[in-house]
């Protein structure tokens, strides 16, 4: 008997030594911080990410999940190597971060005292960049359940009280998270050549809408009453997945928006998907009082742009392959930011300059490439490279079946299609760009800041 009653009282001993936490870490004092600082941004009510971990129940939820993906490296996710080079808002745990999460997790993740929680912090709320002065929306959009990638061509109409200064403009795809991409133009119009800028056909969808593509391009009623076209701003606003809106400092780029405007989203891409969902995609706009003082430039290398690949993008099945595209710059210029993009079969990419000096500035690395998160990466200041450098990219592709991002199984051949002069934008296509945003070089500009003033 008295065994029986040592061994029940022992069992209960270790049990109760289990549920006491091992560590003197707790959320409230260490873990909340870091959290707070890699994680809420993204994973909040409004924010990019599927689940919130603004308390300490998500978090402690989550735990495992978290223990997994910060030891991986999978988050917070930042593709760029930072050995590389540096960009403004870099996504990254250091090594003490990923050891205190690891030991606070597995040693019970205690809450600790909730006197000493710091506040959460402020986050505008569905803007990753701050309060926007006007939110517009697209018409919603029923995306099929088939499977299979969607295109279609959307117009946001906009009417001002009068002609206004943009700093920047903001897509944010809905709770859905369906839009792969998205290219958007604003197309401005003189107020006495356009009396009604809403008497177009607002979308197209180019899968069934394609063998009467000019027709029904032409519903969108987007010319001059006169048939003449209206002035427009290239790249006012894009998406990629991860991305976000930028805000330069005040002086830095914008654009003139005119009393009456259309926004044409002239590629909005549906990734598969295998039920039907609504998208009720929005549009934040940031004003400025200022006109804008330095215009920005951009230039896209590879498919579609101003350089070639060599070789051609062409990748067999079962093969890695790498490409190369170079460009000469014919001026002194100041890069601000650059956008790196392939498609699943992407493997590796990086970019630099060659100056005439033979000296090596670095751009960009990614050694493992993430198809999921493609940012627009901006330099925490401006970066000059001379005249008649040359910028190259190196970017490898992986067509095997160890690619588990690899659509096809068998491996097929993948190649750059080309329709009516342009890239195939499927995920199932291929692609290999690098756009870089940049503006004419001025005196001192290697010491001007690109964070927002």
């Amino acid at each position: 008997m008295k065994e029986a009653i040592f061994i029940v009282l022992a069992a209960s001993m270790l049990w109760l030594a289990a549920c006491t936490p091992q560590t003197d870490l707790t959320y409230t004092q260490d873990i909340a911080p870091i959290i707070y600082q890699n994680c809420t941004p993204c994973h909040r009510s409004g924010g990019a990410a599927p689940f919130s971990l603004t308390e300490y129940q998500h978090v402690f939820r989550k735990k495992k999940t978290i223990l997994a993906v910060t030891q991986s490296g999978l988050m917070p996710p930042w593709p760029a190597d930072r050995n590389y080079s540096h960009f403004l808002g870099e996504r990254y745990l250091s090594d003490s971060d990923k050891d205190k999460l690891k030991r606070w997790i597995e040693g019970g993740a205690p809450e600790g005292d909730v006197s000493l929680l710091p506040s959460l912090p402020s986050y505008p709320e569905f803007s990753s960049i701050g309060k926007p002065d006007t939110t517009l929306w697209f018409d919603s959009i029923l995306i099929k359940g088939n499977s299979r990638d969607k295109f279609y061509i959307a117009t946001l109409p906009i009417e001002l009280s009068k002609d206004k200064f943009v700093r920047a403009m903001e897509f944010l795809p809905n709770q859905n998270n369906l839009v792969h991409h998205m290219n958007g133009r604003l197309l401005n119009y003189d107020e006495d050549k356009k009396a009604n800028i809403k008497s177009g056909k607002r979308l197209l969808n180019l899968e069934t809408d394609e063998d009467d593509y000019l027709q029904q391009f032409n519903a969108l009623n987007l010319a001059n009453d006169d048939g003449s076209r209206p002035s427009q701003i290239n790249s006012a606003v894009n998406y990629l997945p991860g991305v976000q809106a930028q805000l330069y400092p005040e002086e830095i780029g914008g654009f003139t928006m005119h009393k009456k405007s259309i926004l044409l989203a002239d590629d909005i891409h549906f990734g598969p998907i295998p039920q039907d969902k609504w998208d009720h995609s929005r549009v934040n706009i940031f004003f400025s009082k200022t006109p804008p003082k330095r215009p920005i430039n951009e230039v896209m290398m590879g498919t579609n742009g101003a350089s070639k690949i060599i070789p051609p993008l062409i990748i067999p099945a079962n093969e890695i392959t790498t490409h190369t595209t170079f460009l000469k710059i014919p001026q002194d210029i100041s890069i601000l930011t650059i956008n790196p993009h392939m498609h699943l079969l992407g493997k590796s990419f990086k970019a630099y300059a060659i100056t005439p000096n033979q000296d090596t500035i670095r751009l960009i690395s990614i050694p493992k490439w993430d198809f999921r998160w493609q940012y627009f990466y901006t330099f925490p200041k401006m970066l000059k490279i001379p005249a008649q450098s040359v910028i190259y990219v190196k970017a490898t592709f992986d067509n095997t079946t160890h690619n588990y991002n690899n659509p096809h199984n068998p491996p097929k051949e993948i190649r750059e299609r080309l329709d009516n002069g342009g890239a195939g934008m499927r995920t199932t296509d291929e692609m290999l760009q690098f756009i870089i945003t940049w503006l004419p070089y001025q005196v001192g500009d290697e010491k001007v800041s690109l964070a927002p003033n």
